[in-house]
C-alpha cells in the first residue's frame, strides 16, 4: 500500500517540477537587476523578444505559388473573352 502511495508522489512532484521549470525560466524580472549595465542589456532582451513575436510571419512559397496561379487564370480568362467577341451571335 505504501508503495503505491509512493509512486504516486513521485509522479506528482516530478509533474510539478516539469511544469514550474519553464515557468520561471521565462519570467525575467529585469528590475531587480542592481547593475545598471545588466539591467538596461535585460530589457534590451526582453525588447527584441516581444519585437520578434510580433513582426509579422515572411509570406510563405504557397502565397507567391498561389498569387502565380491567379495570374495566369486571368490571362486565360482574358484569351477566352477576345475570341468569344469575334463570333458572330446574329447570323
Amino acid at each position: 500500500m505504501d508503495s503505491i502511495a509512493l509512486k504516486f508522489t513521485l509522479h506528482a512532484l516530478i509533474a510539478l517540477a516539469i511544469s514550474a521549470t519553464p515557468a520561471a525560466a521565462l519570467e525575467q524580472n529585469c528590475r531587480f537587476i542592481q547593475a545598471k549595465p545588466d539591467r538596461e542589456a535585460c530589457y534590451k532582451r526582453q525588447e527584441d523578444e516581444l519585437a520578434a513575436k510580433r513582426k509579422p510571419a515572411a509570406p510563405a512559397a504557397d502565397e507567391s505559388k498561389t498569387l502565380e496561379t491567379m495570374r495566369q487564370m486571368r490571362q486565360d480568362d482574358d484569351a477566352v473573352y477576345r475570341s468569344i467577341n469575334n463570333i458572330c451571335r446574329g447570323c
